[in-house]
């Protein structure tokens, strides 16, 4: 039985409420951007809320104004909240996810359902910080809350976040931390917040910690990451859920857990895009009101859409990464599965040879590989990134080939490499890059994966390596959906290091990878015919913005952007921002690494002018890491705070 046809609502009128206090139970006020239907309070109207620490009335206006503008013209009010202790908020942020955040998060939920110009329903939605809390308060069951859409987002704080990947350290928790920092201890404006924005300032300012320390502190997947993270019990989540994500975001990777995980009405979408919501990636993005309104308007308002009879799981898939035919459009297609794990894809078993890569058995024997060349210069982002040719880091890795495609190779899930493995020190790691390589031998990233390899048990409880004992370890690379085209080559590329990405092991460490014992599994998809894609296409000019080094030799890469200056018109501030990014490590010598970020943000208006630094530095040896954190703050040209915060921390298995 099919729904009956479906199309947009015709558009309202609206207005914009720039300033609601939200008032907290224990005294505090959360400040609140309501774009609300005209009538609502004569003809209320179901609410969809967005919870950030990213500054509503200036940093991100633009993309708030852009999202309201896929709901309040058609009948549904949104709501964004900044979080206690940023943006127009009163209280101080110690940290990510807290306790007090996510309690906060459901007082807002009940405060907006009692509204009178509500109907009692509220939908909650977001990106990355917004996906993720997202997640965490709906495992709280707040009675109002009828359904979610989370983006770009994570369910378990320490394998699918940015602080560690595969269980080692990754360079974007300190990338992203140091953002944070600036955001934790930026001023409030003083046109909402009033005549006494300085000692909220201030306050913010004295409670902002040394929150690197905290996050490097915590190595394995210990209560602090736990609590949080919706996957340790996914039934606690009632409502039901439309994860959306991007291709070219590491956080793709959650979707599937999501899926196969939660027993929720659930769907999920991903598309060829970055760290965006559907609305708004070039040359290619969604004419994503259509979806979204029909997801609220079935879940808030009881009104049948069709939108459940679609398949659960929506994705593209390309024919060729971005790094090939950047700044056009990736080529692909539309594919539909209608459950997860999908009945569709079957695991394809490639086995590791002495340099080949092939369904054949192969007999036992043993390559080693020395871990003291610096791999990973290739793919030195964690975010979306253009990662060039990948032959120089594979010249420094051991290579397995598959013969010249006969057919296209059409793969959608998560790859895994099932490696038999020994080192020679308690500490190592194992890298396992997916590439395709084309007739002309040039090699593309498809997908990757690293674990710590005292993790290969347990996150929670990792063990130390016993020289020259052969392990069968499971590596996960990235999700992926990509075409292997005919002639081309398939090829795993092994390594022990992967720089900057993640910081190196204590020690160089030689592995040796039992041939006969180890594979690579990919997720093939099959021939099917798939359904019409829904939802409408917007091809439009420019490109979406990703990472690039500003110049690299060697082994050091630096990352600097431009000085960003942008004038919010409407209400006259001026922001500007920049970052600086220096990774540097000498060949051979695993200890002379060092990671740098200097990371400024300035807020201008008449006399307002405020400006917030935080930097770091990172260097270790083979038993601690030595962290430098600073924090900066100046009102016009003076500097009014400073704190400087040096930390020794030991290392655990890392």
């Amino acid at each position: 039985m099919h729904a009956p046809s479906w199309t947009l609502p015709e558009q309202q009128t609206f207005r914009v409420i720039e300033n609601e206090w939200i008032p907290l139970e224990e005294g505090t006020k959360l400040g609140a951007r309501i774009w609300l239907p005209e009538g609502a309070e004569q003809k209320p109207v179901p609410v969809v809320l967005e919870y950030l620490p990213y500054r509503k009335r200036d940093d991100l206006r633009w993309r708030d104004d852009a999202t309201a503008l896929n709901l309040a013209p058609y009948g549904i009010a949104f709501a964004r909240v900044d979080i206690r202790g940023t943006g127009d908020s009163g209280g101080v942020m110690t940290d990510e996810y807290a306790e007090p955040e996510l309690k906060d998060g459901v007082e807002c939920i009940a405060w907006l359902a009692r509204q009178p110009w509500c109907t009692g329903a509220v939908g909650m939605r977001g990106i990355s910080w917004g996906g993720i809390n997202t997640l965490q308060i709906a495992a709280m069951a707040p009675p109002a809350l009828k359904a979610i859409m989370p983006m770009g987002c994570a369910d378990n704080r320490f394998t699918g976040d940015a602080h560690y990947i595969g269980g080692a350290l990754a360079a974007e928790n300190f990338t992203w931390g140091s953002y944070f920092k600036v955001i934790m201890a930026a001023p409030p404006d003083p046109e909402i917040s009033g005549e006494n924005w300085e000692e909220i300032w201030q306050e913010r300012l004295d409670a902002t910690p040394a929150l690197l320390r905290e996050w490097t502190s915590h190595q394995r997947y210990d209560e602090y990451w736990q609590r949080g993270s919706v996957a340790t019990d996914y039934s606690l989540i009632k409502c039901p859920v439309y994860v959306v994500s991007g291709w070219l975001d590491p956080y793709s990777s959650m979707v599937a857990d999501l899926l196969a995980g939660l027993k929720v009405p659930r769907k999920a979408l991903i598309g060829p895009w970055g760290h965006l919501m559907p609305n708004l990636p070039k040359p290619m993005s969604l004419a994503w009101a259509h979806e979204e309104v029909r997801w609220w308007q079935k879940w808030l308002l009881d009104v049948e859409t069709g939108i459940m009879d679609e398949p659960m799981f929506r994705s593209f898939l390309a024919y060729e990464t971005l790094s090939q035919v950047h700044p056009l459009e990736i080529p692909g297609r539309w594919v539909a599965d209608d459950s997860w794990p999908s009945v569709n894809i079957k695991g394809h078993e490639l086995n590791l040879g002495d340099g080949t890569l092939a369904p054949d058995m192969v007999p036992v024997s043993f390559l080693t590989h020395v871990g003291d060349k610096i791999v990973g210069m290739c793919k030195p982002q964690w975010m979306p990134s253009l990662p060039p040719d990948q032959t120089p880091d594979d010249l420094k890795s051991l290579v397995f080939d598959s013969k010249s495609l006969e057919a296209d190779i059409e793969i959608l899930g998560v790859p895994v490499a099932k490696i038999r493995v020994s080192a020679n020190v308690p500490v190592a790691k194992l890298v396992v890059r997916l590439n395709e390589v084309l007739p002309d031998g040039q090699s593309w990233l498809v997908s990757y994966g690293v674990l710590n390899l005292t993790h290969r048990d347990s996150h929670e409880h990792p063990q130390p390596l016993t020289a020259g004992i052969f392990y069968d370890v499971e590596v996960p690379l990235y999700m992926v959906a990509h075409r292997f085209k005919k002639g081309s080559k398939i090829r795993a590329a092994i390594s022990e290091t992967l720089w900057p990405l993640v910081w190196p092991s204590p020690e160089i460490a030689t592995l040796t990878i039992a041939l006969g014992h180890s594979s690579l599994i990919l997720p093939v998809r099959d021939a099917v015919e798939d359904p019409v894609f829904s939802i409408p296409i917007i091809h439009s000019a420019g490109v979406s913005h990703y990472f690039h080094s500003e110049n690299s030799s060697g082994t050091s890469v630096k990352f600097k952007s431009p000085l960003e200056r942008k004038r919010i018109y409407d209400i006259g501030t001026i922001l500007e921002s920049q970052s600086t990014q220096t990774f540097v490590i000498k060949e051979g010598l695993p200890n002379s690494g060092l990671w740098v970020q200097q990371n400024t943000s300035a807020w201008k208006r008449g006399d307002w002018n405020c400006t917030v630094s935080a930097d770091y530095e990172l260097t270790s040896s083979t038993e601690e890491f030595q962290l430098k954190e600073v924090l900066r703050a100046k009102k016009d040209d003076e500097e009014i705070f400073r704190r400087e915060q040096i930390s020794t921390i030991k290392r655990d298995l890392l």
